[in-house]
């Protein structure tokens, strides 16, 4: 079962059994959890824009909220879902008072309101909690944690070489871009295919084009397990080199969303319900979520293994774009510049054969150790941009 797949029954059980929590009046319309993991998102439906104030951080099995200048419905209290444990909204003066009863240790990671929008005619008040630590004592209660699913298969790794046919990229002294990432794509594909770990897969292997979406779509097609897109940097300054990692931006998920969204049957491609458009919208931001934490947790993993292989880093090494190959919504995903090509030191090593094995070697170490430890707390590289690009 794939991990997207996993979400996907996640999430529908829970909204089949208590997603959703409908008031009879007033201007909280009802409140919709779903829980992926470690993760929960609480919406609220709302008649009206609010501003949501915390009472209650986490502390002592306890989120509280007050959202000023909306009333409460009637009746809105139940079983939570998730990292929730119940919910219960009251009036609290000129506010509602939305508090949650906590099933596990947990702390806001974001809240933010939407306005109507994409089908959804009103506001939704969005909670996002992670869970901190161990489960919140109760009767007969009993930690419990969610198992991360396995796959049968080996993991489908999709390597995309930048560039290519029409489209050359930077160039440097010597060589140009579209050059250098087919090579280090070969390379790499033969050092994870040499593990007998991956099953592997190239958007491109020879010095042809390939249209941006066309090289998501061939992961999504594939049911991939990670992406990583190989480029090289460039600059007007020679004297500037290094690696950086990109993953999605806030702004590309939304980005992503509204592309994916476009077509009639998106919700078939992601296996969703379909039966209720809102309902589908949770899901897919859902799915978006789990994937942009993923590439992070990936981009932290090979960052870690670039720098523990000596290789150049930018100062800030992490950075978020909203690329087009970057956009699935169900592929983890990280666009790798290896260097810059426009530096003569960066060229060097780009062009030269063992030092672009070495170079891969650590990638093809950071992607085993991504899927061997998922979870694993690390040491990341700077993410300090004073100074550089």
């Amino acid at each position: 079962m794939t991990a997207l797949a996993f979400v996907v029954i996640c999430a529908v059980a829970l909204f089949a059994t208590r997603g959703f929590a409908w008031g009879a009046q007033g201007d909280v319309l009802g409140i919709r959890f779903g829980a992926d993991g470690d993760r929960t998102r609480v919406v609220i439906d709302l008649d009206k824009s609010t501003q949501g104030r915390v009472i209650d951080a986490g502390a002592d099995g306890r989120v509280t909220l007050a959202l000023n200048g909306v009333a409460p419905g009637r009746g809105l209290n139940g079983g939570g879902s998730g990292l929730v444990r119940s919910y219960q909204v009251s009036a609290a003066g000129g506010a509602s008072r939305v508090q949650l009863e906590l099933a596990r240790g947990s702390e806001i990671e974001r809240r933010f309101l939407l306005p109507p929008g994409d089908g959804v005619a009103h506001y939704r008040y969005v909670v996002d909690l992670k869970a901190v630590g161990g489960a919140v004592p109760a009767p007969r209660a009993a930690p419990r944690s969610t198992p991360t699913p396995r796959r049968a298969e080996r993991p489908l790794i999709v390597i995309d070489a930048g560039h290519g046919g029409r489209d050359p990229g930077a160039s440097g002294a010597k060589i140009s871009e579209s050059q250098v990432t087919l090579a280090a794509a070969l390379a790499l594909k033969a050092e994870l295919e040499r593990t007998g770990r991956y099953r592997v897969r190239l958007t491109r292997e020879t010095n042809t084009y390939v249209d941006l979406y066309r090289r998501v779509s061939i992961a999504r097609q594939a049911d991939a397990d990670l992406f990583i897109s190989l480029h090289a940097d460039a600059g007007s300054d020679p004297a500037v080199r290094g690696a950086s990692v990109y993953t999605l931006s806030e702004q590309g998920a939304g980005r992503a969303v509204r592309e994916f969204t476009r077509t009639d049957n998106w919700h078939r491609e992601l296996h969703l319900p379909g039966r209720d458009p809102s309902v589908d919208r949770i899901l897919l931001d859902m799915t978006q979520r789990a994937t942009q934490n993923r590439s992070a947790q990936f981009a932290r993993v090979l960052l870690t293994h670039l720098e523990g292989s000596d290789h150049p880093l930018l100062r800030r090494s992490h950075r978020d774009a909203g690329l087009a190959v970057l956009l699935a919504p169900d592929v983890p995903a990280v666009l790798l510049e290896m260097g810059f090509i426009t530096n003569p030191e960066d060229e060097r090593l780009l062009t030269d054969e063992r030092a672009r094995r070495r170079l891969m070697k650590s990638v093809a170490d950071g992607i085993d150790r991504y899927f061997r430890e998922p979870a694993a707390p690390l040491m990341t590289a700077s993410n300090d941009g004073a100074g550089q690009p």
